[in-house]
């Protein structure tokens, strides 16, 4: 009898027990996991999980959402205060794209998926991989959820300083994963302004340039 893809026999990247993701949690004694179910496992995994929940008054309630895993992140503010510039990137964004953005090209602080490495870790290889920058001590600014509704992804936010002489590559992504990053070197004044216009719409970026400008 053959078995079903990610839960008991390997899917395309290898994984199995994807419907086990949230069964055993208890931290909340006003939520009772009931069942998981699998619904979707591209290179992501997206679930549906049926729950018992504790309203306010005392009354017991049965839902069902849905919520999509695609792993943690890590994005990084590198910025230049001797000359008060910051380095982003500008890369095609689908999903942006299929929602009203204009060209979908979006100017964004250096990101990317943890994988199997801690968050300082991965954002050095970010950083290396998109801006073609090796960056000294970083520091952490804060954790956020960034679509706690659906996406169960939870992104590290770091911050590092960054001159001429530490840009030691040409950056532009990883070609073979089908990226094709512009460097893109701007006044923080100018980003700021963008926020504003729009021309910076991607909510990480306007969050690190925010907290930049707040402590400058």
């Amino acid at each position: 009898m053959s078995g079903v893809p990610g839960v008991d026999v390997p899917d395309h990247r290898g994984r199995t027990g994807l419907d086990r993701a949230g069964r055993a949690l208890r931290r909340n004694p006003d939520v009772v996991v009931r069942d998981v179910e699998l619904t979707s496992q591209g290179w992501h995994v997206l679930r549906r999980t049926t729950f018992d929940l504790r309203r306010r008054d005392g009354r017991w309630q049965t839902l069902e959402r849905e919520t999509y895993d695609r792993g943690d992140g890590a994005t990084i503010l590198l910025h230049d205060a001797t000359r008060s510039t910051v380095l982003l990137t500008r890369q095609f964004r689908f999903p942006a794209y299929v929602n009203d953005h204009e060209d979908g090209m979006l100017l964004e602080t250096a990101a990317g998926l943890l994988d199997d490495d801690d968050p300082e870790t991965a954002i050095r290889r970010e950083v290396a991989e998109e801006l073609g920058v090796t960056v000294g001590p970083v520091a952490r600014v804060f954790t956020a959820y960034m679509s706690p509704g659906s996406v169960t992804e939870k992104v590290h936010f770091f911050a590092a300083p960054y001159t001429p002489r530490d840009r030691t590559g040409t950056g532009g992504g990883v070609a073979a994963e089908g990226e094709d990053i512009e460097v893109v070197e701007l006044p923080l004044d100018d980003a700021l302004a963008m926020i504003g216009d729009g021309r910076i719409v991607d909510g990480k970026t306007i969050m690190l340039l925010q907290w930049w400008a707040l402590g400058r």
